[in-house]
């Protein structure tokens, strides 16, 4: 861990309880940091807000995006009560920041009832055979879409 990382580790376990205590969601909350500053903060809202994907990381990311004018999240470090579940690594991935320090793991979040270990071994299913059915058509067309995006001159690079 670099200088400044356990303070902003116990800002991101403080804000986790805070929004626990306070009926937001569940117990986990996160931080973006860039050069020294916060820049946004989360905290899980998924219950009071009706949207499975209001995870804190995924609350902090959107919010980092919104106050950076950006879409993409270089040279911040994103502090996390917990180590990110599949969809926030996903998002944390897309985001692409320098760093993510984390307190908990994945195991102390299951052995608390936040258990993601069917979705880590949903993605090594073939489609066709997962818990939920998942159908694929119209591939010819969705491949012409890509071909479009390909082929436009003035895109913006993701």
């Amino acid at each position: 861990m670099q200088q400044g990382d356990e303070h902003y580790l116990r800002e991101a376990i403080a804000l986790a309880r805070h929004g626990m205590e306070h009926n937001e969601g569940g117990p986990f909350g996160c931080l973006v940091v860039k050069d020294g500053n916060v820049v946004a903060k989360g905290n899980n809202r998924v219950t009071s807000t009706n949207d499975p994907t209001a995870h804190a990381e995924m609350v902090a990311i959107r919010a980092a995006c919104k106050a950076l004018g950006e879409f993409q999240l270089t040279g911040c470090t994103l502090y996390t009560s917990c180590e990110p579940c599949p969809m926030c690594l996903g998002a944390i991935y897309w985001a692409r920041p320098d760093r993510v320090v984390f307190a908990g793991s994945r195991i102390n979040a299951a052995e608390a009832g936040f258990d993601d270990q069917l979705i880590y071994d949903e993605l090594m299913v073939p489609f066709a055979q997962r818990r939920i059915p998942m159908i694929q058509g119209l591939q010819e067309e969705a491949v012409l879409l890509f071909q479009a995006w390909n082929a436009l001159p003035d895109k913006l690079e993701y």
